[in-house]
């Protein structure tokens, strides 16, 4: 894909970005057969590779969207998250799984699956397009990973830059 002069490299491309989350789906179908999992996307960032994911997961489910936060109004986490949007639907006795666009410290990860467990889900796992265990702090269990990258920050396929380059069809590094 062609790109401005506000990309200084593309970490990940597009076409290998399909064939990860074509594996991923297949493992997700696998793991799934004869349940019906509950999705939970987390907003904003999670959106694009979940609908990719989704389209190619094979067995039947239902999805949600939550949007939390753990860094209120600093560029430092709190440790807690606070939720902005909830659940429109109950997780009591389901099999859940959480997407995430990138995990970098997992402690909002780590408080989701707290909070979900305690809402009594039957299941909670994880899955996230990209992963920077350098990064993290807490650690979390993420069983679907897409891709482990370097502690580079990534914009493109869903991440943001101030709200911008979210429709970039690659995960790239920006020129900052």
């Amino acid at each position: 894909m062609q790109h401005n002069s506000s990309i200084k490299e593309v970490l990940i491309d597009e076409q290998s970005i399909k064939q990860r989350i074509k594996e991923l789906g297949q493992q997700i179908s696998n793991d799934y057969q004869g349940k019906t999992p509950l999705f939970i996307g987390v907003l904003k960032g999670a959106w694009v590779y979940m609908a990719d994911l989704l389209r190619e997961i094979d067995v039947d489910c239902d999805v949600d969207f939550m949007s939390v936060s753990s860094y209120g109004n600093g560029r430092q986490t709190s440790g807690g998250i606070t939720i902005v949007k909830d659940l429109s639907v109950d997780c009591e006795g389901r099999d859940v799984i959480v997407v995430e666009d990138i995990v970098d410290s997992g402690i909002t990860l780590s408080r989701l699956k707290e909070l979900l467990l305690g809402r009594k889900a039957k299941s909670v796992e994880m899955t996230t397009l990209l992963s920077k265990p350098s990064r993290r702090i807490v650690d979390v269990d993420v069983k679907y990973i897409g891709f482990e990258i370097p502690d580079k920050f990534v914009i493109g396929y869903g991440l943001d830059w101030d709200g911008r380059m979210r429709h970039l069809r690659d995960v790239c590094v920006p020129n900052e």
